[in-house]
């Protein structure tokens, strides 16, 4: 069980170490996404655009480390469920922008409800590590 929770960190991290590449070498690529989602005031794009793959990145490199696991693992999950409340309100909007989670190619793939599954899956085994990472942090 002890690898099982070890695996599901490591691959946590590697998704978001992953999620935050195209963003990092392209950041006005990823600016122009966030733009799209028609959800932020236009002062604060640019500044997400920029901060949120560094955070992405630094989160992805805590949980592949195994340190500072538990405050990653929360920042993580948090992150999810702002990013499937945004999908999922832009697929309801109709909205046909890119996701912009792994890759800013403006023919990246739309925001759809598979999109949103995959994200829920996501969510999901943040939430796995963090549950995981607070037992241990307790006992």
């Amino acid at each position: 069980m002890k690898a099982a929770g070890t695996i599901a960190r490591i691959v946590l991290g590697l998704t978001f170490i992953l999620a935050s590449y195209h963003k990092l070498l392209n950041p006005a690529a990823f600016a122009e996404i966030v733009y799209n989602y028609q959800l932020l005031p236009d002062l604060l794009v640019n500044p997400v655009a920029l901060v949120l793959p560094f955070l992405e990145l630094t989160c992805g490199l805590a949980l592949v480390a195994g340190r500072l696991a538990l405050g990653a693992a929360a920042i993580v999950a948090g992150l999810m469920a702002v990013f499937m409340a945004a999908l999922g309100y832009n697929v309801w909007r109709g909205l046909d922008v890119a996701c912009g989670c792994f890759s800013t190619a403006a023919s990246a793939e739309p925001m759809s409800p598979a999109t949103l599954a995959r994200d829920g899956a996501i969510l999901l085994l943040s939430l796995v590590v963090f549950v995981r990472e607070w037992r241990i942090r307790r006992s």
